[in-house]
């Protein structure tokens, strides 16, 4: 198999139909493509609606349906795909994670295929995402640091703009490149870097497991790339309410994630001081605001909730994410 495509449905239903729809004219473009999708804990007739849409469409002779109860997360319902598809008699050269709340543009994975083929080092490498009226989306990145975490709280431009090295790469270059990470929407990966570095980390559960990867990824000699002229649309939250530009408060989940993946890879020290960066950084800009009578936009409790979720609270033993579909049983 040449490439496996993962779009995993969690409450988007009728969006993981309309990606699927959006990959038909995919399939001969990229010769030994397959797609598997795994409903990964929707329940009620999220079942019998895909399986319906599958076979009504023709769609069988590239889909396959794993279902799975309750919901395993990001990591976890990638991981079961790709572990299967490994200890096939056929895996595949190559992994795509696809979120459901996508629109593959055309051309777009056979974009990404070249890359790869052409460019045998490259471990990653991730599309152009996009708002559906074309605008890019903050992606791709570089990985997230210290001085990430001040930046990320002070929203400063005087000092936003020393530090934009360390931030946000601009989406707008027209030229496949080297990066730091690149986002698990649509996200190609070599079965090699998998065999080098393991899986997807299911104790972060949803948030942080594709920086995660990359940073492990470049770690063991494999980088990530991004690749401009690979297009998707994003209709970002719909699985999990989490936007970037969201007033909504931040689930428990994403601070858990947040925090194990700087104590992994960073240890405990530096962990608490990207705490301490973030925090003082934020405070002052809530104060700013106030000062200036900046409309607030911030997530709801974002301060509190990150005071409680810093080491100085939680202290500096790392933990698996709870998993809230577990958790509420």
């Amino acid at each position: 198999m040449k490439l496996l495509v993962i779009v995993l449905n969690y409450r988007v239903t009728d969006l993981t139909i309309d990606c699927l729809r959006s990959l038909v004219p995919e399939i001969p473009r990229v010769p030994g493509m397959k797609v598997a999708v795994c409903e990964n804990g929707t329940g009620g007739d999220a079942e019998q609606k895909l399986r319906a849409a599958i076979v009504d469409n023709g769609w069988d002779r590239w889909v396959e349906l794993t279902v799975i109860f309750p919901n395993r997360g990001f990591a976890g319902g990638s991981n079961l795909i790709i572990r299967k598809a490994l200890a096939s008699q056929n895996p595949p050269d190559y992994f795509l994670l696809q979120n459901a709340d996508t629109l593959v543009q055309p051309g777009a994975f056979e974009t990404l295929v070249r890359l790869m083929d052409g460019h045998p080092q490259v471990g990653i490498a991730g599309s152009l995402l996009e708002w559906p009226d074309s605008s890019p989306q903050g992606s791709p990145f570089w990985f997230p640091g210290i001085a990430s975490e001040l930046d990320r709280g002070l929203k400063l431009g005087i000092v936003t703009r020393p530090l934009s090295s360390s931030l946000v790469i601009d989406p707008k270059s027209k030229i496949a490149s080297a990066v730091g990470w690149v986002g698990g929407t649509s996200m190609i990966i070599r079965r090699e870097a998998i065999d080098a570095i393991g899986s997807l980390d299911e104790g972060l559960y949803t948030y942080f497991d594709d920086v995660d990867f990359c940073l492990n990824a470049k770690r063991a000699g494999w980088p990530t790339w991004f690749v401009p002229e690979s297009r998707i649309i994003h209709l970002e939250g719909r699985s999990t309410g989490v936007k970037g530009n969201s007033q909504k408060r931040l689930p428990g989940y994403w601070f858990q994630a947040r925090r194990r993946f700087f104590l992994k890879n960073h240890g405990a020290s530096y962990t608490a001081l990207a705490d301490a960066a973030f925090l003082a950084g934020f405070a002052i800009w809530r104060l700013r605001r106030r000062i200036q009578r900046k409309p607030d936009t911030d997530p709801q409790l974002m301060l509190i909730d990150s005071i409680r979720n810093s080491v100085f609270v939680t202290g500096f033993k790392m933990r698996e994410v709870v998993n809230p579909a577990l958790s509420s049983m």
